[in-house]
């Protein structure tokens, strides 16, 4: 049987940074169903997951 690796997640203060979103415009969009929902990682914790993130992020139309 082999091991799976556990899953990289972000945790807010981190999916801030690499978004460059505020946290109330990632929650916002989040129930509006435009940005991936966290998971929950403990009781009192919740992260998204980073290929989540990163496929969201490639997803998304760049703006020049």
């Amino acid at each position: 049987m082999h091991a799976q690796p556990p899953k990289a997640a972000f945790r807010m203060n981190e999916l801030t940074e690499i978004t460059g979103l505020g946290r109330s415009t990632i929650y916002v969009m989040v129930g509006e169903g435009r940005f991936p929902k966290p998971r929950k990682l403990g009781t009192r914790a919740v992260g998204w997951l980073a290929e989540d993130v990163f496929l969201w992020l490639s997803e998304r139309e760049v703006v020049t």
